[in-house]
């Protein structure tokens, strides 16, 4: 794959950004950045402002004001200049009237005002397994295979930045593996992502930093490892040998039989929690470890945001 060269800048900057329909704010006075080379998570509950976001991004809608820079680039004094710069794969599927997968390809490569990238468009096509259906009628594809379709079209012109609204909804576990190590591949070349994504576990695979909107307002940004650790517990099961008496904790326990099961905060180690217990730990049989994820931190969040 051919190098992508990064910006010293950032690629997106949102400076106060406010849109309204009607009566109705969408979007509330939003600013955040991205970092050259990172995959950032925007993620919300439904109706939060996230596409919202992405579609004045996309100049499909105008801000009823603040500021978007791409590269440094004023969205709105410059748009011709920031869609050159920006891929976006919308969250909604497009039809494509009665052309095959490849014209598809040539003709997005032709708004670019680019004619000649034939070996781009079979890089793209293999890397997204397309190349099997490139002269199919993308009318006949299957749900799955015209997402690849979206993403592929959004790539076509090499842009610096890659925008995905929900890029694997509704498709099945083998592609969404596979549309997450291309993800990951486009970026190790150099390639600055933002995505938003209902299924949290994406998120936390694939994004270096996570910034969490509800009701139009951004509530939290960190490194998505940070939120982990801030806002979630540890679970941990005891399994004895037999049942054991009664013990008292500090910490949130259930007790039955031979199991014992603690809620922890993460900064809780192990053995000063089989201190603070103190049982006969010859009679111990099994430890079982159960780690938070981002989905539990977001639910955290969103909750102490309502």
């Amino acid at each position: 794959m051919e190098n992508i060269i990064l910006f010293s800048m950032y690629p997106i900057e949102i400076k106060n950004l406010v849109k309204k329909f009607g009566n109705f704010t969408a979007v509330n006075n939003i600013s955040f950045y991205l970092q050259p080379g990172e995959i950032f998570g925007l993620l919300g509950p439904n109706g939060a402002g996230k596409t919202t976001t992405i579609s004045i991004l996309s100049t499909l809608e105008k801000p009823t004001s603040g500021d978007i820079f791409v590269f440094k680039k004023n969205l709105l004094k410059c748009p011709k200049q920031v869609k050159a710069m920006v891929g976006i794969v919308p969250q909604e599927l497009i039809s494509h009237g009665f052309f095959t997968v490849e014209e598809i390809l040539h003709f997005q490569a032709g708004f670019y005002g680019i004619r000649d990238n034939q070996g781009w468009i079979d890089y793209i096509l293999d890397k997204l397994e397309l190349t099997k259906f490139r002269n199919r009628m993308a009318s006949t594809l299957s749900g799955g295979y015209k997402r690849r379709l979206l993403i592929a079209k959004a790539l076509v012109h090499k842009p610096k930045l890659l925008v995905l609204d929900e890029p694997t909804a509704g498709v099945d576990i083998d592609l969404r593996q596979k549309l997450w190590e291309f993800i990951k591949e486009l970026n190790q070349e150099g390639m600055t992502i933002m995505l938003t994504t209902h299924y949290l576990e994406e998120a936390e695979r694939l994004c270096t930093r996570i910034g969490i909107i509800n009701a139009g307002k951004i509530v939290k940004i960190d490194e998505t490892s940070k939120l982990i650790e801030a806002y979630t517990y540890r679970s941990i099961t005891f399994v004895f040998k037999k049942p054991v008496e009664k013990i008292s904790s500090s910490y949130k326990l259930s007790q039955h039989g031979e199991k014992i099961t603690m809620t922890v905060p993460r900064s809780v180690n192990l053995t000063d929690l089989m201190k603070e217990i103190k049982i006969d730990w010859n009679l111990l049989k099994d430890i079982k470890i159960h780690e938070g994820a981002l989905e539990d931190a977001f639910k955290e969040i969103i909750k102490g945001d309502s």
